[in-house]
């Protein structure tokens, strides 16, 4: 009974791993068996393969035919084994020889009529398959574009189940992926169109320079929606390596752009509140999608009206914040995905939300259980706090002075490589990112420094988690400030953007 191999990819999240696919060809009745745990979509690759057999002109072998997956404990989930099926069974039947198949991958969809359709996850498809040792890669030639930010594998692209046929006979060639167009990155609002807020506008700032989170306070129209679509345009490029580990959350949600697929700049995700819980934090029947969450890596979560998403969504932030990705249990498996971005939330003062304090006419009650939505768990994970009031006017001049973009974020950049200089032996790019222990252990500062934050301490105000994060402000505010450490002044300062109160 001959048998034949080639070889695909499976994804568990964005971590990808190499799957085996044998044909195996019997005798009896005409019909296929596909084992190794596959979901619907791929029940039903048997038929979308026999048929794009059949109609690129290949014969389909009379009798029974096994498909093998492995390893066979391992949850197969979608369409881009399709390729590599038919790949296998073809060889089993001698139409074309097995000898490319050897050290190569095959990602792609079938037609009915045998034309290959692009697949999600390609990015983290190849990136498994170069570290797995693969030499070659044939992929759908629609996202080859997405397949050449791979280096140090060889990839070719087809768009017919014929074309990958004449490669196997050698008798024709892969589509060859054209070099990288220079990437488009998307147009980011200016933070000049911003009038008046001094004070969110700093508290902007440091929220850049640090990767802190951030909560706005104040009626509607004041600006926390501008402010808050202008923090990536204050944010440091993307690095190569976060570049493709975004670029890889974004291939398997499909949300990739065609054109330049590759993500250089930190995302902006902004989900309405009527978001589900899955939605946000990744789900789904099967394995579990990236939600927004993870679409927001690197970038800017902001969740606009946020105290009408509800506690259940709020909540499930928690945990995420503090360890930067989720982990989605479900019946077929565990993922895992990546998930450090920066939180901005907004909200109104009441449910009125008139632009006049003076007009409100919400009682007190209905002002606390409104805002009482925010728990404090959730708070206490948030660095900066910021009531915005009312403009008072607007003129040319205030419109002309308001510093651009460009110019607070060149005091953001050299503020993020001063504490990259400082935390590079450590691995944290980002004052943010370093640990509490780290902060009172190693890098302890004065008791004349911290004096402030023992008296918070002392009478309630501030929690030990709170502790931790007004000394990452003040990290921050000493890198702008281009002090080697914080003072009193610093810790102080960070101290009331943690005191202030959201109402």
């Amino acid at each position: 009974m001959p048998i034949a191999k080639s070889w695909s990819v499976a994804l568990l999240g964005i971590d990808g791993r190499v799957i085996e696919i044998e044909a195996d060809l019997g005798g009896g009745l005409s019909r296929v068996t596909l084992v190794g745990l596959p979901d619907a979509g791929l029940r039903e690759a048997k038929d979308r393969v026999r048929s794009a057999v059949r109609n690129s002109g290949q014969p389909w072998p009379d009798g029974k035919v096994t498909l093998g997956l492995s390893p066979a404990n391992l949850p197969k989930v979608g369409s881009a084994y399709d390729l590599g099926i038919a790949a296998a069974v073809l060889a089993a039947t001698g139409a074309v020889p097995a000898t490319r198949l050897l050290g190569t991958v095959l990602l792609g969809e079938l037609a009915l009529d045998g034309r290959v359709r692009a697949v999600r996850g390609v990015l983290p498809g190849l990136l498994a398959a170069r570290t797995a040792g693969y030499e070659r890669a044939v992929v759908p030639a629609e996202s080859l574009v997405e397949a050449a930010l791979v280096d140090g594998i060889e990839v070719g692209g087809v768009t017919h189940l014929r074309d990958l046929v004449g490669w196997l006979k050698g008798e024709t060639g892969l589509v060859a992926p054209e070099p990288p167009a220079p990437a488009t990155p998307p147009q980011v609002p200016d933070l000049a169109d911003v009038v008046g807020q001094p004070e969110a506008r700093w508290a902007l700032e440091v929220a850049a320079a640090g990767g802190h989170h951030l909560l706005l306070t104040g009626p509607p129209g004041v600006g926390k929606t501008m402010l808050a679509k202008r923090l990536p345009g204050l944010l440091p490029p993307l690095s190569p390596d976060e570049s493709l580990e975004v670029t890889a959350v974004h291939s398997v949600d499909g949300s990739l752009s065609k054109s330049s697929p590759l993500v250089t700049v930190p995302p902006f995700v902004a989900p309405h509140h009527s978001i589900s819980v899955p939605a946000l934090i990744g789900g789904g029947s099967g394995l579990a999608v990236p939600g927004a969450i993870s679409r927001a890596h690197r970038g800017v979560l902001f969740l606009d009206e946020v105290c009408e998403f509800g506690s259940q969504r709020l909540e499930s932030l928690r945990t995420v914040l503090e360890e930067g990705e989720v982990r989605i249990a479900r019946v077929k498996g565990a993922i895992t995905y990546p998930a450090r971005f920066q939180l901005v939330l907004a909200s109104n003062p009441c449910p009125c939300a008139p632009p006049k304090e003076a007009d409100c006419v919400c009682s007190p009650m209905a002002r606390r259980r409104y805002l009482g939505r925010l728990s404090g768990p959730l708070l206490d994970r948030v660095d900066l706090r910021v009531r915005l009031r009312p403009l008072s006017a607007i003129s040319a001049h205030d419109t002309g002075t308001a510093e651009s973009s460009e110019t607070v974020r060149t005091r953001v950049l050299e503020a993020r490589a001063r504490a990259a200089h400082r935390w590079h032996d450590h691995g944290w790019r980002a004052n943010s990112e370093v640990p509490g222990p780290s902060l009172r252990r190693e890098f302890a500062l004065p008791a004349e420094s911290t004096v402030l934050l023992d008296r918070a301490m002392d009478r309630g105000a501030l929690s030990g988690r709170g502790a931790d994060r007004c000394l990452r402000i003040a990290w921050t505010l000493a890198d702008l400030d281009g002090e080697p450490r914080p003072g009193a002044e610093q810790v102080g300062a960070a101290l009331d953007f943690r005191e202030r109160v959201a109402a």
